[in-house]
């Protein structure tokens, strides 16, 4: 099993790299020098040989951004297999039960309460505000589905789901409450987070996903046989020697943690944890095992070709990549409805 899944991460790594140079390579902005090898050593050496302008795109717009979409693509992947697992339901993505839409909400908040908030905390947290507050509101929405929708150790779907309904319904009123009395620039900001977008990835805010996802996926990464066993039920799960609770309790802030960052970063984009579980387990079954580290990698790959196709599809101006994660994701949760319509 497990030479079987280096073998399959290994495969996926490589394909994964091969849309990023490609990724790197598309767009309007052309490069002087074709080669990427070229590009690289000019800039490594830097020996004059690469254009300024070659050197900008390059290291300014498009690698931040490719690295980011890597990034946050893994991360809501991972999110949404330990939930549907925790749950044990394919529909358990943080975009469908509300964790998305309680962070964007909490985000909006910042965005245009931000400057009357801020003088109450301190200040070592104003420079990370936005980021705690999608952070809290992510962490708090998964709370309230989890005790709304659990009870004496099962999760009943159907109020998962209308829970999620309705904190989405309550976040999108909230957030026109908010929309109607912001600034312009507020205004701009909050239309961002709606439509979800990787325009504004840094290096900076690339290391701080870097170090939240290396140290969410410490703890998560390994969980597959755990989730296995919790597919069982979660008395069984316990008889066979596993933390249930614990495990519970980890998938629940970390998840949080991980959306909450994403949604901070570059808005509101979903589908993703709903995408790339479906279609591995279509591949693996059940296996959880396979599914969560395949989870990472593939994520990666799914919102990487999703933002190359956003940013090249309609030169110069590009299309919100959450709209387009919605467009793959829509038919594929109307697909899981139709399966899975007895067990509603």
């Amino acid at each position: 099993m497990k030479h079987r899944l280096g073998i399959y991460i290994v495969l996926s790594l490589l394909l994964l790299a091969l849309l990023a140079v490609v990724s790197l390579y598309m767009g309007v902005y052309v490069f002087e020098k074709h080669s990427i090898i070229d590009v690289f050593k000019g800039i490594i050496y830097n020996d004059g040989s690469i254009d300024a302008a070659d050197r900008f795109v390059l290291m300014d717009l498009r690698l931040p951004r490719i690295v980011m979409g890597i990034l946050i693509g893994s991360a809501l992947a991972v999110s949404g297999t330990c939930l549907q697992g925790m749950f044990r339901n394919p529909l358990a993505t943080p975009d469908l039960i509300g964790i998305t839409a309680g962070a964007s909400l909490f985000a909006a908040v910042a965005i245009v309460l931000g400057v009357y908030i801020k003088p109450y905390i301190p200040e070592v947290f104003h420079f990370s505000f936005l980021s705690l507050m999608a952070f809290v509101g992510a962490f708090l929405t998964m709370i309230l589905v989890y005790r709304i929708s659990t009870q004496n150790g099962r999760t009943n779907v159907v109020m998962m789901l209308l829970t999620g309904v309705a904190i989405t319904s309550l976040g999108f009123a909230v957030m026109g409450l908010l929309i109607y009395f912001s600034k312009e620039e507020q205004l701009r900001d909050l239309t961002f987070w709606n439509l979800g977008s990787l325009a504004g990835a840094t290096w900076t805010k690339n290391g701080i996903l870097a170090v939240i996802i290396t140290v969410a996926y410490f703890f998560l990464i390994n969980k597959g046989k755990a989730l296995n066993a919790m597919m069982l039920g979660e008395h069984d799960a316990q008889h066979l020697g596993i933390p249930v609770e614990r495990i519970k309790k980890q998938i629940i802030l970390l998840t949080a943690l991980m959306v909450g960052t994403c949604v901070a970063f570059a808005g509101t984009i979903g589908f993703v944890g709903l995408i790339v579980p479906y279609i591995l387990r279509l591949v693996f079954k059940s296996n959880y095992h396979l599914i969560l580290p395949m989870s990472a990698i593939f994520g990666s790959i799914l919102l990487l070709v999703a933002d190359t196709i956003s940013r090249t599809i309609a030169p110069p101006s590009e299309i919100p990549i959450g709209v387009l994660t919605a467009f793959m994701g829509a038919p594929i949760f109307i697909t899981i409805l139709i399966r899975n319509r007895n067990a509603l």
